[in-house]
């Protein structure tokens, strides 16, 4: 949140706006890395931005500003805001209050026009769900854990080393072992099946005690030399 007008008006002259006085804007998870939306921005929508600390974009539809969430309540809190080399787009890293897209999905790219960029996957998969990618893995594994902890299915696994989180404890202790004993003798993709293990455990020990995800990964950007 910017406060001073004046310093307010020096980062929105930083920004190149287009003939229609508009500069797009990618809204992006800044705990998950997950883009959310692409809208766009004018002047006074971006200054709104500055000054309440919270996304507003505008609406090329309905020829507008628009508060994000302030209808719904999920809100965007603005965590930074980028802009590119040119000055021409915006990249807005901000913690969701809720989901982003009016369609009540998490994000508003929550479908697969071709399928897989590796060619896993046999054929297009038009408006098909995405497949995972490697950096979406840690948060989608948090997210499936919160909802384990909300829903507790029967016999669900996790739910019982959330129940006992000395047992979780003991899962990492043993995961770790097996890592270690794997990387002596066992092949390159055996050591990650067993990291795998050792993370899941990690983090349903890490939610049994109320540590998020965030948290742990704010602590190892500011080990970074």
């Amino acid at each position: 949140m910017v406060t001073d007008a004046a310093e307010v008006a020096r980062h929105v002259a930083r920004v190149r706006f287009d003939e229609r006085g508009l500069v797009p804007c990618v809204i992006q998870d800044s705990r998950s890395g997950e883009v959310l939306t692409l809208a766009y921005a004018n002047e006074e929508s971006l200054r709104l931005t500055l000054e309440t600390g919270e996304v507003h974009l505008y609406s090329r539809s309905r020829d507008e500003i628009w508060h994000k969430g302030a209808t719904s309540g999920n809100v965007q809190r603005v965590t930074q805001l980028r802009y590119d080399c040119d000055g021409d787009a915006l990249l807005a890293l901000v913690e969701p209050a809720g989901s982003a897209c009016h369609t009540g999905e998490r994000s508003c790219f929550y479908r697969d026009l071709e399928g897989s960029a590796d060619g896993s996957v046999d054929g297009p998969r038009f408006d098909g769900e995405p497949l995972p990618v490697p950096f979406e893995a840690l948060p989608e594994l948090e997210r499936t854990l919160l909802e384990r902890k909300r829903d507790r299915p029967q016999g669900s696994y996790t739910v019982e080393l959330l129940d006992d989180p000395s047992l979780a404890a003991n899962k990492v202790k043993e995961e770790a072992r097996e890592v270690v004993k794997a990387v002596s003798s066992e092949s390159e993709e055996r050591i990650a099946e067993e990291g795998a293990d050792v993370i899941y455990h990690m983090a349903v020990l890490m939610l049994a005690r109320g540590v998020s995800m965030a948290e742990v990964l704010r602590i190892l950007n500011g080990r970074r030399k």
